[in-house]
């Protein structure tokens, strides 16, 4: 049967860039930076999740801080990288980094929740975008104290603002990452609704 995108001569750079992204977005880095600084398995701490918020449960603000900057960052080069070749690359390349952090092959295909690697998707690809999804969450998060509500809000919002400050494919980029972020908190969104989801709290210094 046919590739419906075309001959495989001419389709198989675009599924180099996904697969590219996806295995840089793979990598686990709230897990591997809490077992390098001894702390043990982030999988048995708190929500069981590999993200920033959960790293700060540890109780090391650093930590925590490193992996947000590393989460956000493997989505904003797997990008940029394959953004040398064009945009439709980069958007494959994003696309796939998403991917590989909520489902690594390395951990189950159960990874991360995805809000620091989108934030850092959308600003690399729309800065303006990335920047009111980020205050977006700054905003929810300090009302309410909800970091799971802040992340529900600020990726649902973020194709609102590419459809006025980007464009179609950008967009659809967004709204991509929103579907999988919002489907990765789905016990979120059920402790929410039932008043049991835990509030932000900022930990001891470290």
């Amino acid at each position: 049967m046919p590739d419906p995108l075309g001959d495989l001569s001419y389709t198989w750079p675009f599924y180099a860039a996904a697969l590219f992204g996806y295995l840089l977005g793979s990598i686990p880095f709230g897990l591997v930076l809490t077992k390098l600084a001894g702390l043990g398995d982030i999988r048995k701490v708190g929500s069981g999740n590999i993200g920033a918020t959960n790293v700060l449960r540890t109780g090391s603000r650093k930590l925590a801080a490193a992996t947000l900057l590393l989460d956000g960052a493997k989505g904003a080069v797997a990008l940029l990288i394959a953004g040398i070749w064009g945009p439709d690359m980069a958007v494959l390349a994003a696309a796939g980094a998403m991917l590989g952090h909520c489902f690594p092959i390395w951990l189950k295909f159960n990874g991360g929740k995805g809000v620091a690697t989108a934030l850092g998707i959308l600003i690399a690809i729309a800065w303006p975008v990335g920047l009111l999804a980020c205050a977006t969450w700054l905003a929810v998060a300090a009302l309410f104290r909800y970091s799971s509500l802040a992340a529900l809000a600020a990726l649902a919002l973020a194709p609102l603002y590419a459809w006025y400050l980007a464009d179609p494919q950008r967009m659809q980029l967004a709204l991509f990452i929103a579907f999988l972020v919002w489907l990765r908190h789905r016990s979120n969104i059920v402790r929410l609704l039932r008043g049991q989801e835990s509030r932000i709290n900022l930990g001891k210094k470290g």
